[in-house]
Parts: structure tokens; C-alpha cells; sequence
């Protein structure tokens, strides 16, 4: 054996090394959050997981994953950072309008028959998507009898949907993709611009209620018409997702509709034969059994 080929086994073991203690510092941190906290991010995908945590020990101006579980556990402001930074808020208002403009199409006329509409927009981030389903419901003729309950774990996240204040600049896109949704009137007139910002009409929240839930350790608190989940589980590993299924059966009425993100599906999940697809494309499913 040359000396060339002893010093790869060498690296190739240290990299083996990095690695495993890489996966303990991880476990460790995502414990502790579990048992300190209640938070659980247990059973989130890794390669995302391991991205975001690294950023954050970045951003705390530390170099390994375990000074920030000791800062995590001893600060509660670091905490709350990482949290926001792990439950991923990205979001925009009727965010592929395609599938709003297919729930006017095929959800709304199944709602009309109802005599009252509850809506959960689980994992709600910043609230974009709750004020366009308020929005539409408005349009139909339909807000007055619905109850729309959004919630997140993100507590930074849930104040802001609440407070629906938005960023004016992103008001071009936001009115781009209304219109593709089917917007019936002018966007323009749901919100007031001051400053750099724009704030939501009143009215638009009156059948709101915003809550902290959290998908991995919270149960079922109603039963609803209709869930919305996007672009949440694409995070979740199987067990964790299958867990959120399970939750999500639970709360559905008897042909409650299930409406997932773009590269999310009901196939391959432990509940794939309770729906029928309203919509395959647009990930549109209805509870069947």
C-alpha cells in the first residue's frame, strides 16, 4: 500500500467521522427543542433541515451545530429565531392562481350547498393565501357563512397574517395572479397602500381566526369543510407525514376536500384510497370513506 493510498483512507474516515458527528449534534439540537420546548422537528427531511440549521449557526456568528443547541436551550430569543427560520415562510397571494381559479371552478359550487363553511389553512406562514381564499369566498357570495381558521407554529409569522400588513412592492405580482385566479373586481380595492406598505380591508378579517398549531405534535381541534395544506409536507419525512394525513382525515367531514401543494400527493401515504381527485393536476382531493 502506498502512502498515497493510506492517506485517502484516512481522509475518507475522517469525512465518515464529520459526518456522524454532524448527524449526533443534529439529533441533539432537534431533542432538546422536543423536550424543552414542544417544538418537534424530529421528522423533517434531513438534507433541508441540515441547510437551514447550518445557516442559522451562521447567523448567530457560531461554528458548530452544538454551541447553538447550548445557545437554542439558554435563550429563548435564539429560539424563537430558529424557529422562524426552520418553518419556512415563503408564500405569496393566490400563489399558482391556476389552482384558485379550478377551485372556483370545482369546489365552490360543492360549497354553495352548505349552509355553513369551515376552512383550515394549515401551516398558514404570513397569511397571503388566507386572504385569498377571503377574498374569492367574498367574490362567490359565500364569506358571511364561512369561518376561516389559519394557523402556523411561526409565532413572528401568525402576528403578521393577523395584522395583514404586506409589502407594496409585492402588490404588482399579488395583482397579476388575482387576475389569472378569476378576480372579479379590481385588486386595489381590497387594500389601502400607506408608506411602503399596503394593509388588507377589515372585512376581510372578520371571519378569521388565527392560532398557533403546530402539525407535528398538535391534534385535531375542528371539523372542516375544507383544508388547505401547500407546500408544507414536502419538508416532512414519511412517518411525519403520514402523521399528518392521519390528522388531516380526522378533520374532514364526510367529502371534505383536501387541496395539497404542487409536489406534494396524496399517492404513497397511508390514506391514498379515503379521496377521490376533483383535481389531479392541481393536487385537489375529496374525502370519499
Amino acid at each position: 500500500m502506498t502512502s498515497g493510498d493510506h492517506t485517502g483512507i484516512e481522509l475518507n474516515l475522517e469525512d465518515k467521522n464529520d459526518w456522524e458527528l454532524e448527524q449526533i449534534e443534529i439529533e441533539l439540537l432537534l431533542e432538546g427543542i422536543h423536550r424543552f420546548y414542544g417544538y418537534d422537528f424530529r421528522n423533517y427531511a434531513l438534507p433541508s433541515l441540515r441547510r437551514r440549521i447550518w445557516h442559522h449557526v451562521h447567523a448567530e456568528g457560531l461554528t458548530t451545530i452544538s454551541a447553538l443547541q447550548d445557545k437554542v436551550l439558554h435563550e429563548r430569543s435564539c429560539f424563537e429565531r430558529l424557529v422562524h427560520n426552520l418553518s419556512i415562510p415563503v408564500t405569496e397571494m393566490f400563489r399558482d392562481p391556476n389552482l384558485f381559479l379550478t377551485f372556483r371552478q370545482k369546489v365552490i359550487p360543492l360549497l354553495r350547498t352548505y349552509p355553513y363553511i369551515r376552512i383550515w389553512h394549515a401551516g398558514c406562514s404570513t397569511g397571503e393565501e388566507v386572504y385569498s381564499m377571503a377574498i374569492l369566498l367574498h367574490e362567490e357570495g359565500l364569506y358571511d357563512k364561512a369561518r376561516i381558521y389559519a394557523t402556523d407554529m411561526n409565532s413572528r409569522s401568525l402576528q403578521q397574517a393577523k395584522e395583514g400588513v404586506f409589502d407594496i412592492k409585492r402588490m404588482k405580482q399579488y395583482t397579476k395572479n388575482y387576475l389569472e385566479a378569476g378576480g372579479k373586481q379590481s385588486f386595489s380595492e381590497y387594500y389601502t397602500a400607506k408608506y411602503n406598505s399596503v394593509i388588507f380591508q377589515p372585512f376581510l378579517k372578520k371571519n378569521m381566526i388565527f392560532a398557533e398549531h403546530n402539525l407535528a405534535t398538535d391534534r385535531s381541534f375542528n371539523e372542516f369543510n375544507v383544508i388547505f395544506c401547500r407546500n408544507v409536507m414536502i419538508y416532512f419525512n414519511d412517518e411525519l407525514r403520514n402523521h399528518v394525513h392521519g390528522l388531516f382525515h380526522e378533520s374532514l367531514s364526510h367529502f371534505g376536500i383536501l387541496v395539497l401543494g404542487a409536489k406534494e400527493s396524496i399517492h404513497f401515504t397511508n390514506f391514498s384510497d379515503s379521496y377521490e381527485a376533483l383535481d389531479r393536476t392541481e393536487k385537489i382531493y375529496r374525502k370519499i370513506k
